[in-house]
């Protein structure tokens, strides 16, 4: 058979049809995800989850917290690909909105996005941190949302340490795993001794859980919106502010900045 330019013979037809599937995919793959974004968006939408989220995350707000001048994002994982991933990027722009934070003071991290998700990104306004921080992202002064759904427990530790002062606490309004979850899974020898920021922290710690949907159970399973009233933080045991060691992990669920994590492209998500 002739093919468009010309023959080919059967083998060359099929190798050219599977590239260009290949190319054609490429050029729309932008495209392809920002669309799935809003479908993801309007599935959170209709489905009600988002509205009856609303009063949770709005909650910190009600209480002592500054509303958020910027926010940083870690561990989305593979939205291109992954339906919970897409969901849980569709929350944080809806979070983003709600909160009145810009696009452009949204910073987000994950080893795994490929040039196609960072490109993605890009074009939603979100700005990409160039290395992995490990979860050590001080906030400056300035009032920070922390986007970390299912990050692992060595983040949040990383994170309480990277802040560790009432002050800068007081600032910041993390919505990821459940403290209250982490402290009641673990025995406490393992919270105090592998995760001890986050067990300084708890009876300083407001929280708030996202609401459970039958949608979501997976996506947004043992979520919450958790932040840090100051004048809990000062009732706290002077002592409990002067351990200010650098945690270590000898066994733990995080990618260090030494292994290829900084990269943005195909082989992050190999890492």
């Amino acid at each position: 058979m002739a093919a468009e330019g010309g023959w080919r013979p059967a083998g060359g037809r099929r190798r050219r049809r599977r590239r260009g599937r290949e190319e054609e995919e490429e050029e729309e793959g932008g495209g392809a995800v920002l669309r799935r974004l809003r479908e993801a968006r309007n599935d959170l939408l209709s489905s009600g989850f988002w509205a009856a989220s609303a009063g949770a995350v709005r909650a910190p707000l009600g209480g002592t917290a500054e509303p958020p001048a910027r926010c940083v994002c870690y561990g989305l994982g593979r939205f291109s690909c992954c339906p919970a991933a897409r969901h849980q990027l569709a929350f944080l722009l809806l979070l983003l909105e709600e909160l009145g934070v810009p696009p452009e003071r949204c910073s987000v991290f994950d080893p795994a996005f490929s040039a196609q998700e960072a490109a993605a990104l890009v074009e939603l306004g979100l700005r990409l941190l160039p290395d992995n921080e490990e979860g050590k992202h001080g906030i400056e002064g300035l009032a920070t949302l922390f986007y970390m759904v299912h990050c692992g427990k060595a983040l949040y530790n990383n994170l309480l340490w990277r802040n560790w002062s009432p002050g800068a606490l007081s600032k910041m309004v993390i919505v990821g795993n459940s403290f209250k979850g982490i402290e009641e899974r673990l025995l406490s020898r393992i919270l105090e001794r592998d995760y001890s920021y986050i067990a300084k922290v708890l009876k300083g710690t407001e929280e708030v859980v996202l609401p459970a949907h039958p949608q979501y159970l997976d996506t947004f399973n043992d979520t919450s919106v958790h932040w840090f009233p100051l004048q809990k933080l000062k009732e706290l045991s002077p002592e409990v502010w002067d351990c200010v060691e650098e945690p270590t992990y000898q066994e733990c669920e995080i990618i260090r900045k030494g292994d290829g994590a900084e990269q943005h492209g195909p082989a992050a998500a190999e890492s």
